[in-house]
């Protein structure tokens, strides 16, 4: 089977490589859609990082360089391991891509995201979505019903907005303030929309700014150009200041945008990864007593954010930007993503064509 194969930093290689084999307690899957991560950005621009280099394998998969990456993925069922009673093949799933080890329990409720040696499957190994095939353990594998495949293939993202409203404490009929209008904040702005919150964004690109409106994810966006986002935050909440703010540039002046942004008693909830140390206001935090809480990937949210989209309260369509097939993954994908980026919100490939 066709594969995309990380060696090292920008070098990608379409290979043929064997088919994986189905293993107990294991479902075998025909990849429909795969999207390109910012994540895999940054490994394709700067990494290794969370891919093992060659060399060193990863302690839990024993994996190294190179690896078949890509980890939003859907596809369909096509063989079930020993063991595995409560799915059926020609069922549509989604993957909830984690390596973790075999004694952490993952039943609801447990923050198996903060288990030591986490990685995600398309990166520490195990296989990935740009790839026709795949075999992954049950315990992450999601039907999804009637969703199509190709909206399907955003779950994994949209589950990080999830999590970071999980994480936020935020409730229906409160506000909420995002720094950054790139994949993951719409995808969060989408969340915080269809779980009830009003919802401002912080952006200065044209682009970017269009898409939040016109996907609809956004009361309003704001330009920093065009005045103090805080103020005028404060000024659509009769003085109060929003209840929860999400940061999702990783960019230092955002940060500061939302702590002054955020009510006293307020919580910010910082979504992005950080390639450097930011300073933080902390006169700021400590005398308006905000809580400030940090997010990674998700925990038992595939289901919830399974149902938002099957129920109608959210639609993804709007957020595919480009689809593309395994040979241009690089050409049209990952430059496109690098040099055009306020023009897409996801792009997804087809491993199959």
């Amino acid at each position: 089977m066709r594969a995309a194969r990380y060696y090292d930093r920008k070098d990608i290689r379409i290979e043929d490589i064997p088919e994986p084999e189905l293993q107990p307690g294991t479902v075998a899957i025909d990849v429909a859609w795969c999207g390109i991560c910012g994540t895999d950005l940054h490994e394709y621009l700067e990494g290794p990082i969370f891919i093992p280099p060659q060399g060193h394998p990863h302690p839990i998969s024993g994996e190294d360089a190179p690896v078949t990456i890509g980890h939003e993925f859907s596809g369909t069922i096509t063989a079930l391991g020993d063991g595995v009673t409560d799915l059926e093949v020609g069922q549509n799933v989604v993957v909830e891509p984690y390596i973790i080890g075999d004694d952490v329990d993952t039943s609801p409720g447990e923050d198996y995201q903060l288990s030591p040696n986490m990685n995600f499957i398309g990166l520490g190994g195990r296989g990935g979505g740009l790839s026709e095939k795949i075999v992954v353990q049950r315990r992450w594998v999601h039907p999804i019903g009637d969703i199509p495949l190709d909206q399907a293939a955003l779950i994994e993202p949209l589950s990080v907005g999830h999590h970071a409203f999980v994480r936020s404490g935020a409730r229906a009929g409160q506000v909420a303030i995002i720094g950054g209008a790139g994949p993951i904040g719409l995808l969060t702005a989408a969340v915080l929309r269809a779980e009830g919150l009003s919802v401002y964004i912080s952006e200065l690109s044209e682009a970017r700014k269009q898409m939040a409106l016109d996907t609809g994810v956004a009361d309003a966006v704001l330009d920093p150009r065009e005045g103090d986002v805080a103020e005028r935050v404060r000024e659509l909440t009769d003085g109060k200041g929003a209840d929860v703010g999400f940061e999702c540039s990783s960019v230092p002046v955002v940060l500061d945008m939302l702590l002054d942004a955020v009510r006293p008693g307020g919580v910010i909830v910082n979504v992005s990864i950080w390639g450097h140390k930011p300073e933080v206001d902390m006169p700021k935090l400590v005398l308006k007593e905000i809580d400030l809480r940090g997010t990674i990937g998700y925990a038992g949210d595939h289901p919830a954010t399974i149902d938002l989209v099957a129920s109608g309260k959210l639609d993804l369509a709007p957020f595919i930007t480009g689809r593309i097939t395994l040979d241009g993954l690089v050409s049209e994908g990952f430059d496109q993503l690098i040099n055009n980026n306020e023009h897409h919100v996801k792009i997804i490939v087809d491993p199959n064509a």
